[in-house]
């Protein structure tokens, strides 16, 4: 089975766009997301551009906020401040990466938690550990939907992740031990210094793939049978395509696929979920859902 993530993305923008015009009709404030993008790192101008299209989609007002890539910490950390204090904007995120003058840290610690929609401040991480209502991190999150979506089972399975960011390894670690559905796995956090690695995840029911190198999980690697969540999109060169690049997964898909009872691809499984879990964020925001 494959898991698309494109069609269930706009299922739920569609259900997104039905609660906003209900919410507005009854006279509630229409949501408004604000981003912040440094630099013209391509990845993040193409994060950016469909985050915009997404808010779009769902009713949402946007703003877009750009700065060049000699910016200052100083001037970026004022404008954070400004759109806390800002009562129409019910959540922002800044684009990541930032130029490596930039502390990201102090960037995302300088976020008012209420409006963090990217669920990065540590506010918002220690409350997902604990169980809390909090915002979730967009690519957790929406691998959660997909699993829920798509009726996979996952308690009492052996999950392994391979990838401990705090984007997405450390939290998909925390979310699938959670005493809920999806989640209640046993989990297993594989990484670049992790020994018998293969073995690992020749065990796992289900696998989470998050390392960033093309091609990572190959065959030999999973057992019949086993879940397969890809979240690696890596730029490869590809002359055949007018943008000179393909999106490559963490996953070798052709020879994987045949293995597994359900299996995301790339592009189309995780991607289009990451921004589509940013706009549910952004509505829980505008509806002052966990924070008031």
């Amino acid at each position: 089975m494959i898991i698309d993530g494109k069609a269930t993305a706009t299922a739920i923008k569609a259900e997104i766009a039905e609660e906003v015009a209900r919410i507005v009709a009854s006279g509630g404030k229409r949501p408004h997301l604000a981003a912040i993008l440094v630099g013209h790192d391509g990845g993040s101008e193409t994060y950016v551009k469909n985050k915009v299209i997404a808010c779009e989609q769902c009713g949402f007002t946007s703003t877009l906020i750009r700065y060049e890539a000699d910016v200052t910490e100083e001037e970026l950390l004022r404008k954070v401040d400004e759109l806390n204090r800002n009562d129409d904007i019910d959540g922002f995120i800044v684009q990541l990466p930032l130029p490596r003058h930039i502390s990201e840290q102090r960037v995302i610690e300088a976020i008012d938690y209420r409006k963090d929609v990217d669920g990065f401040h540590p506010i918002n991480v220690g409350r997902m550990s604990i169980g809390l209502p909090c915002y979730i991190s967009a690519t957790p999150n929406g691998i959660l939907e997909l699993l829920r979506r798509y009726h996979i089972e996952t308690s009492g399975k052996k999950c392994v992740i391979l990838g401990r960011s705090n984007i997405v390894g450390k939290p998909m670690a925390t979310l699938m031990m959670q005493k809920r559905q999806p989640g209640d796995a046993t989990v297993t956090v594989c990484h670049s210094h992790s020994t018998n690695l293969k073995e690992e995840c020749r065990q796992a029911d289900i696998i989470i793939a998050a390392i960033g190198t093309p091609h990572f999980v190959t065959a030999d690697m999973v057992k019949p049978g086993a879940v397969v969540i890809d979240v690696g999109t890596t730029r490869v060169p590809d002359s055949t395509r007018k943008s000179g690049y393909r999106l490559c997964g963490d996953v070798d898909f052709d020879n994987v696929a045949p293995l597994c009872s359900a299996i995301t691809p790339v592009p189309g499984g995780v991607g289009p979920m990451t921004i589509c879990s940013l706009m549910k964020n952004t509505l829980s925001a505008g509806k002052k859902e966990f924070y008031q």
